[in-house]
């Protein structure tokens, strides 16, 4: 399948032991699935939506309030030469280079006080997809689809869009020590033909009827080498994802396939690589795919150590349409209600200048939205300091941020816990609260 175990479903060989379809949340949810658009490699927070006047007042000053240690060595304040409007009736500012986003400010909930433990990218990375800055671990997806099962048998619960390969890749949609039916499934959307972006996915030599005969045959086989070996995790997963993908041979032409949408919807999202994810992604979740993460480019896009302005400007405008035309046909579907979309990178950067024209990583404070099933659209929670360098008031971490996604899914993040190694792990480590404030 190309995607090795990451094919991961469930079928008809679901064991009581590990695997229940849409299992029994703790609470009643408010989401039942999400989006994540991933930023990867961290954009700036006073270029979007957390204005701060003082930057361009003190441009090329140094001000005790920026006297922080960076990864690279950083020089004065650099301004920002973006403006900012009051849009929605909320009246939030927004920044002029994100208008269409700024359309959909009412459905937003803007978090400015994020921070993080570390500002080098790999051990980012791994906090904010993992819980924590060491691989190995579980991805967020693989705890969502652990404690939830799924809602198809067709396709995956839990697949990553992403045109290119992000630092650390696989690692970061890892099932780590969790089953192998819940790591996430890669697909790269840069050719659009679904046999292009699945390959090797329809058996083009036996007619659906034998493929059945002919699995039913191997699976027995195979449960009953699995029964003499109890507790293979790894052979579970893989009689599972055959059961997947002989049935997503029917499903994923489908749900991969954007020229069933119209014209009007394909010019409403646009045409990048970006804009195609974020339509995949809306097409998958009204098909029951549990979690859809979206990587916004290869490598790592958002890191601006060089020419900050210029390619903020481009990266803005090559996610404005696609990300408010995603918001906005959810909503038109009626998916808003119970989807989350999740908007961030890895860390945010820094307000001094690097090299002259670039910004640094700054783990200390940063901006993320969230919008959708169970958030307080309009609003806009916690605080950095009159530079945006640190959060300062109302601070979030990213095990709360987990905790939040979580608990609007109808999950206990300190219930979700799975016995490895000895003792008892969870996404959230020994941390975080939920961020109720910002909940609707």
């Amino acid at each position: 399948m190309g995607a090795g175990l990451g094919i991961a479903g469930w079928g008809e060989l679901l064991t009581a032991r590990e695997s229940q379809r849409d299992q029994n949340p703790h609470f009643p949810p408010r989401a039942r699935r999400v989006i994540q658009l991933f930023m990867n490699g961290g954009p700036f927070q006073a270029d979007l939506l957390d204005p701060k006047p003082a930057l361009n007042q003190f441009a090329g000053q140094r001000p005790r309030e920026v006297e922080f240690r960076t990864e690279n060595e950083t020089g004065g304040v650099m301004p920002v030469p973006f403006g900012f409007q009051n849009r929605g009736e909320c009246g939030l500012p927004v920044s002029n280079l994100l208008p269409r986003l700024g359309g959909c400010i009412d459905k937003l909930c803007v978090i400015r006080s994020m921070h993080t433990d570390n500002p080098n990218h790999g051990p980012a990375l791994f906090m904010m997809n993992n819980g924590t800055i060491t691989p190995t671990r579980p991805s967020m997806g693989a705890w969502f689809t652990y404690g939830l099962g799924t809602e198809n048998d067709n396709l995956p619960s839990y697949v990553v869009l992403c045109p290119g390969r992000p630092v650390r890749f696989s690692e970061l949609w890892s099932s780590g020590f969790l089953p192998g039916e819940f790591q996430g499934t890669y697909i790269n959307p840069t050719e659009l033909a679904p046999n292009k972006m699945v390959p090797y996915v329809h058996n083009d030599r036996l007619a659906p009827q034998q493929q059945r005969r002919q699995l039913d045959l191997m699976q027995s086989m195979n449960r009953r080498h699995r029964d003499a070996r109890a507790g293979d995790a790894a052979l579970e997963a893989r009689i599972q994802s055959l059961e997947t993908a002989y049935r997503m041979q029917f499903a994923a032409t489908d749900a991969f396939d954007l020229s069933h949408e119209t014209a009007a919807i394909r010019a409403e999202y646009g045409t990048s690589h970006y804009a195609n994810a974020c339509l995949l992604a809306r097409r998958l979740v009204e098909r029951g795919v549990r979690f859809v993460q979206i990587y916004y480019g290869n490598g790592q896009p958002w890191d601006t150590h060089r020419d900050h302005n210029k390619l903020t400007e481009q990266l803005c405008s090559d996610i404005d349409q696609p990300t408010s035309a995603l918001l906005i046909d959810l909503e038109r579907r009626g998916l808003l209600d119970d989807t989350l979309v999740v908007w961030g990178g890895e860390f945010g950067r820094t307000s001094t200048s690097e090299g002259g024209d670039g910004r640094d990583h700054n783990h200390l404070g940063f901006t993320y939205w969230l919008a959708g099933a169970g958030v307080r659209g309009g609003t806009a929670y916690g605080a950095t300091d009159d530079f945006g360098f640190r959060a300062v008031q109302d601070k979030v971490h990213v095990h709360d941020l987990h905790a939040t996604i979580l608990h609007l899914l109808g999950i206990d993040h300190e219930r979700l816990v799975y016995r490895h190694a000895g003792r008892d792990y969870r996404l959230t480590d020994v941390y975080g609260r939920v961020v109720r404030e910002i909940l609707a």
